[in-house]
């Protein structure tokens, strides 16, 4: 089905009323010239809503919306486990995490981690990941967005590439951060909607039109093995999701990477008023979390029912897509693409802030104004996006689910950068030379074991290469026979406390993780 004229009428509605607001929200004060606080980090005042709603933008993409669907048709809800179990990470990046770097007041990761180790760390870390935003995730999305352009409108995926680089770039290259956290409620409202009315429609054809809870019970009923959440040894997807590691092992080591030390993620957390506004915004991230199963996997799960001879699995969203009428099938399009749009401004503003705050301020020599520092942000963020339009087919064309591709290639990166935040948060004796070495010892064990052991689930082996890194990291130390280092954190020193609410909030997180997994274990 393409798009008739209500749904293409849809879609320019919400281009437009995007385009425009973003405009709104970036205009500066009569007299004010915009400053690199003001386009990396939207001048420091984003409300507990925006930071919310934009980790969710910025998180949930065509990455996760046609990769994770994908999954889901492969190998049912356990692939939900990356969001719930996120959930649980946010709330532990809110109380212990975040307080640190709001009270060192930071622009970057990287910027952080010279002010506990040394610069030769803050510039491998800040190459490091604009190498991964550029080269892995602005390509991705890009790909899988334009894939699911491609499956609902017929649109060449190479154009649809540029179609969506163009309007990311457009709306949110002069207003920055600002621009695209504070458009954001409107882009998660739409993705929420957009993503109910696709499972409850889905569902309802499933059951050929006896409802969501008919549609739902025929699925349990065909096709039981999608409903199991961990998987045993004897599963063709125990290598994906390796059994009870979901809960205890490796997942916890991506999503504390991914949640709580990626610039991408955390620096709309950075931006926040006040950490109690930061962390309001991360908990109502974190129930948010708890709901995108239902909005990405479940069509994912019904796609089976309803194409089962779909190929490449990644299809599948798009699929279930066409089945919406006109109007509809407006609404949920314009939601998908306010999701790729959203999370391609984010990566466009994530890989300027590191490159011209972290590279840029130090080595290009004397001392920059704040108007050198926003327009080289603006041209970085320009360029990314061009590299990753010439480079998304060559990379990511010939993978049959994107998502475990992401997955697994981040997965040989992230050990080693958790393990040096966490030790450089709560080891005072770790040297800088020691979290070189974690940094590129954890690259190596990643790649040995890969070629070496490649039975080994890569979940598995990211919390192996984990303990290796960390115990690499407090060897290189001792060696050195290393003193408290004179800028290690002192917890005395930070606010770790909570309100009451946010306490009672993750106390009913927890007890929805716990009763989703007790009801399908």
């Amino acid at each position: 089905m393409n798009l008739q004229t209500l749904d293409l009428t849809v879609v320019a509605i919400y281009v437009v009323v995007l385009f425009v607001l973003a405009q709104w929200v970036s205009r500066e004060k009569a007299g004010h010239e915009k400053d690199s606080s003001d386009y990396f980090l939207a001048g420091r005042n984003l409300p507990w809503w925006a930071i919310g709603a934009s980790l969710i933008a910025a998180n949930i993409s065509a990455e996760q919306i046609i990769g994770m669907s994908g999954s889901a048709y492969v190998m049912g809800i356990a692939i939900g486990a990356y969001e719930w179990m996120a959930a649980i990470t946010l709330v532990i990046v809110g109380k212990w995490l975040l307080p640190v770097f709001l009270k060192h007041k930071i622009y970057t990761m990287p910027q952080f981690l010279e002010q506990r180790f040394d610069h030769r760390v803050r510039n491998v870390m800040a190459t490091f990941w604009l190498g991964i935003y550029v080269f892995v995730n602005l390509t991705s999305i890009l790909w899988l967005g334009a894939l699911a352009v491609n499956t609902v409108t017929g649109i060449d995926i190479t154009w649809g590439m540029v179609g969506l680089a163009g309007f990311a770039v457009a709306y949110s290259i002069y207003g920055g951060l600002k621009a695209v956290a504070l458009t954001d409620i409107i882009q998660v409202t739409l993705l929420v909607l957009g993503g109910i009315l696709i499972a409850v429609i889905s569902l309802n054809e499933v059951s050929g039109g006896q409802g969501v809870l008919a549609g739902f019970s025929l699925l349990l009923e065909k096709v039981p093995g999608h409903f199991d959440l961990i998987f045993t040894k004897d599963s063709p997807h125990y290598a994906d999701l390796p059994g009870i590691s979901v809960l205890v092992g490796g997942m916890w080591i991506m999503n504390l990477s991914y949640w709580g030390f990626n610039q991408y993620i955390i620096q709309r957390a950075l931006a926040a008023k006040s950490t109690r506004e930061a962390q309001k915004g991360i908990m109502f991230a974190a129930f948010l979390k708890m709901t995108m199963p239902l909005i990405i996997v479940l069509p994912g799960v019904a796609a089976v029912i309803l194409a089962p001879d779909l190929s490449p699995s990644d299809k599948a969203y798009p699929t279930v897509m066409n089945l919406l009428p006109a109007g509809i099938l407006g609404l949920v399009f314009a939601a998908l693409i306010a999701a790729i749009v959203s999370s391609l401004a984010s990566m466009m503003n994530s890989i300027s802030t590191i490159f011209t705050m972290d590279l840029y301020r130090h080595f290009a020599g004397g001392e920059k104004s704040e108007k050198q520092l926003v327009t080289v942000g603006r041209a970085v963020s320009l360029s990314a996006m061009i590299i990753a339009l010439i480079l998304a087919k060559p990379l990511l064309g010939n993978f049959k689910q994107a998502f475990q591709y992401i997955q697994e290639f981040t997965g040989l990166f992230t050990p080693g950068v958790c393990a040096l935040f966490l030790l450089g948060f709560f080891w005072k004796k770790t040297t800088a030379n020691a979290a070189l070495a974690t940094a590129i010892g954890s690259a190596i064990f990643s790649v040995a074991f890969k070629l070496g052991w490649p039975a080994l689930p890569f979940i598995d082996r990211v919390g192996l290469v984990f303990l290796l890194s960390v115990a690499v990291g407090i060897a290189v130390s001792a060696i050195q026979g290393a003193e408290a280092h004179p800028d290690a954190i002192d917890y005395a020193d930070v606010d770790t406390s909570t309100t009451t609410g946010f306490n009672v909030a993750a106390l009913v997180v927890v007890l929805m993780l716990v009763g989703l997994y007790a009801t399908w274990w």
